[in-house]
């Protein structure tokens, strides 16, 4: 498939005139293709020549105002339109398409739980041309006509109203202008929840199996649903401008969740089957907020070129989080944002492959469709946050309304942003957009405080040094000693700054604990001066709020990351703090870096047997806080920590046989696969215990929970069977691939897998070559083998970067991979 270059766009953007598409799509055709036929009608500017995209298994015919022209032409997934004279055009495209099982065009999906298939469309970024044919740029907007003919006893999603014709035939209502990545379909035996607000159709929806589910939590997805969409009518000025709002919880999705307008499409896995704490139900609800703010950012305005996509990313982060607190019963979402997204948000601005969140350079939709990262989501959510604080929310809207009415139904560039915004203010945000958006890296503010001339008995002043460019507005958390509350710390006041600073700012008498941007308004690591260090150290849970404790645990994870705090020492604060924290995102966010990148890669493996055990301990003494069942939440993520870092099988074998866990909870499905598969890393269960559990559990879920399990075997057959399934055949959807990676690589196993390090890299480049893009960044991510963490598996991946050719999404991924592989080996080295 041929990538479109930015001059290739902007030229064809200067022919065009692009007005409608009528699609039909015909879903009754067999299991392997479907039938499309499209009707483009454009206008051409002046003579001249273009193309348009169109991947089809078979193309039957094209005519251009009615003369046909040769299937033959189509090559590299390109029609070429030849000897266009200025005027109107139609196209006609007869094409036979080919179904997906990687997430990507038309994906196809048969549920094993009870046979039944449904299809849906995710069309980002440039996958339009595996459904129909178009002019796929985002900057090409038009009227989009689709009407579908499904199997009887399906119901057809569109982004507009769709109406059944009787005989399978449906046809969903003209859409307003939109951008081609945008048209949705989903098609099935959908299980529907229906309801009205302000006048308008709501629907949830979901594969039948999941029925149960979806009713148990349909008040409180559609509470949701309506607190934001009236939360975004009182903030915006322009009104929803779709005709309906339909949410599709969808199988196999590759993201968290889609932005089609009027059809949003979402992981199924947010239709919970199993128990979940109250922070996941709350990350449900910001991707709710998330995406109903695209329906302003990104749909109503959509980016002119994909270099701009924090335009929509960023806003949309940022308004998730924002609106969740303003609108719903989540009220704490930014100690998530600081404790998870945030550090997806450093993590990858200190890699190689770092960008600025406005880029300049993104040449082709390749590049483009790597720059969905933690910078373009989070370090965007965060200088917009930052924005805020500098500009002023009042300011900030207007701007935003501005852009709206300026922009509506059309598209914008980052120059068209920031003008609408400096019509609402007198600050230099021509300035700050230089600073914050088109530079790269994290800055690290660091404390420096003084005595004064009494010696530092009432006064001091406080200097931050900037290892960085960018100004920062910054609050300055001074806390002391409880007096009444041993180990406990009081706020005294906080300090609003400004970094650079004009002079030193007074203080008073020094405090217990310094702490640099309390309420987390700026985008910077932070470190700690010595007395405010050994305060963290032994009263970090005295602190009274979980964002300032978010903070404090954010900058201890830096500092372990930069070589600066051993491992070890993030463990033991761990084990002294965690047992006292009542925040759920806090201890599920530091017992995920514990596990994952303290025991499972940054201590050498002589060193890990005791790490597991500090862990262990630690959420026994969680799961014994809350015996008395007022915190199922906490009890939760102590069972499933618990459950992970497990050295010996007995209790965990003891729970499955007795299905609970004493006291509580009672084993649900996604227990019982954790467990199973941390028998399995054991080598403490076989092929027949997971054939058994499969059969009490034939979802696809299960599917996936037992591909993940027999990969995790330790057993050399096992490893091969995994190995050849994932690179030697092309059968695995993308959720059984990513099971199955998820299975194979696991630190307990190096020596039996260690034959397969120097495999990956051959075999990676072939099967991301095979199969496409979301492949390519399953096998980048998840059977990267992370747990040999050597020199030779540096030098492996260094080599392959160095001497092959990888696609380009799998090449960013070896990037990211290797970079944090050498940033492990730098740890140990500290």
């Amino acid at each position: 498939m041929s990538v479109l270059t930015r001059n290739e766009a902007q030229t064809r953007a200067q022919l065009l005139d692009v007005r409608r598409y009528t699609i039909e799509l015909d879903l009754t055709t067999g299991d392997e293709t479907f039938d499309s036929r499209t009707v483009i009608r454009f206008g051409v500017r002046t003579d001249g020549d273009t193309f348009v995209e169109l991947k089809p298994a078979e193309l039957r015919s094209v005519t251009l105002d009615g003369q046909p022209l040769d299937p033959e032409t189509l090559d590299q997934d390109r029609l070429p339109l030849k000897n266009l004279t200025a005027g109107e055009h139609e196209l006609r495209v007869d094409a036979v398409m080919r179904y997906s099982r990687t997430g990507e065009g038309m994906h196809r999906f048969t549920d094993p739980a009870d046979g039944e298939t449904y299809v849906y469309s995710q069309l980002f970024l440039d996958d339009v041309q595996r459904v129909f044919a178009a002019f796929d740029q985002p900057d090409l907007k038009a009227v989009f006509d689709l009407s579908v003919k499904a199997p009887e006893g399906w119901t057809v999603l569109a982004n507009g109203i769709t109406e059944h014709l009787g005989e399978g035939r449906w046809q969903a209502a003209p859409t307003p202008l939109i951008s081609t990545y945008l048209v949705a379909v989903a098609a099935g035996p959908w299980h529907s929840v229906r309801t009205e607000h302000r006048g308008l159709p709501f629907g949830i929806h979901c594969r039948r199996s999941l029925a149960p589910h979806l009713d148990a939590d349909a008040d409180e997805i559609l509470d949701v649903t309506r607190a934001c969409f009236d939360r975004f009518h009182e903030k915006f000025e322009e009104p929803y401008p779709f005709d309906s709002y339909d949410q599709a919880f969808v199988p196999e999705f590759n993201s968290g969740a889609m932005e089609n307008p009027g059809l949003v499409t979402f992981r199924d896995e947010f239709v919970y089957r199993s128990a979940v704490t109250d922070t996941e139900r709350q990350t449900r609800a910001m991707v709710i907020a998330h995406e109903m703010a695209h329906m302003w950012f990104g749909d109503l305005v959509t980016l002119k070129w994909w270099d701009d996509i924090w335009l929509n990313e960023s806003f949309a982060e940022y308004m998730g989080y924002q609106t969740t607190i303003e609108a719903t019963r989540f009220t704490d979402t930014w100690v998530d944002f600081g404790v998870a997204r945030k550090a997806w948000g450093y993590d990858a601005d200190q890699r190689p492959s770092t960008h600025p969140v406005a880029p300049e350079a993104v040449d082709d939709t390749a590049a483009a469709l790597l720059n969905f990262d933690g910078i373009s989501y989070a370090k965007g959510a965060s200088a917009l946050r930052q924005l805020v604080a500098w500009l002023g929310e009042k300011d900030f809207l207007a701007g935003i309304n501005i852009h709206f009415a300026r922009h509506k139904f059309g598209n914008a560039t980052l120059d068209d942003f920031i003008d609408s915004l400096a019509a609402a203010t007198d600050r230099d945000v021509h300035a700050w957009a230089d600073a914050w958006l088109r530079t790269t890296g994290v800055d690290t503010l660091t404390p420096v405080v003084t005595a004064g001339s009494d010696n530092g008995t009432h006064t001091h002043t406080l200097t931050v040094d900037r290892e960085g460019s960018r100004p920062h507005r910054i609050t300055v958390g001074l806390y002391d000693h409880d007096v009444a509350d041993e180990g406990g710390l009081v706020l005294r006041e906080r300090v609003d700054l400004d970094v650079p600073q004009t002079a030193p700012q007074p203080i008073g008498k020094r405090p217990a604990l310094l702490l640099l941007n309390d309420g987390d308004l700026t985008y910077a690591k932070v470190r700690f001066d010595a007395e405010s260090f050994e305060t963290v150290r032994k009263g970090l849970s005295g602190l009274p709020e979980p964002l300032t404790r978010a903070i404090v645990w954010n900058a201890l994870r830096d500092a372990v990351r930069d070589g600066e705090l051993p491992p070890a020492a993030f463990l033991e604060t761990a084990r002294a703090h965690l047992p006292r924290e009542t925040d759920l995102a806090l201890v599920e966010g530091v017992l995920a870096f514990a596990t994952t990148h303290i025991a499972d890669r940054y201590l050498k493996p002589e060193e890990r047997p005791a790490a597991l055990a500090t862990l262990s301990s630690l959420c026994r003494d969680l799961i014994r806080r809350t015996e008395d069942g007022d915190n199922p939440g906490l009890r939760l993520i102590s069972v499933r920590h618990f459950i992970d870092v497990a050295a010996h099988p007995d209790t965990i074998a003891a729970w499955l046989a007795d299905d609970t866990v004493p006291g509580g909870p009672e084993l649900d499905p996604e227990l019982r696969w954790r467990v199973l598969g941390r028998l399995a890393v054991l080598g403490a269960t076989d092929e027949a215990a997971i054939a058994t559990e499969l059969e009490r559990d034939p979802s696809a879920t299960g599917q996936e929970g037992a591909a993940r399990c027999r990969a995790a075997l330790p057993d050399p057959e096992a490893k091969r069977a995994a190995w050849e399934a994932m690179f030697a055949t092309d059968d695995l959807s993308n959720y059984l691939f990513t099971a199955t990676a998820q299975g194979f690589w696991q630190p307990e196993q190096a020596d039996l897998v260690r034959e397969y390090v120097a495999r990956y890299y051959e075999d990676a480049l072939a099967v991301a070559a095979r199969r496409g893009p979301a492949i390519a960044v399953a096998t980048g991510r998840y059977a990267f083998p992370s747990y040999a963490v050597d020199a030779e598996n540096l030098a492996l991946g260094e080599a392959c970067l160095r001497d092959a050719d990888p696609i380009t999404a799998l090449r960013r991924r070896l990037v990211d991979e290797l970079d944090d592989l050498a940033r492990a080996l730098r740890v140990r080295e500290a």
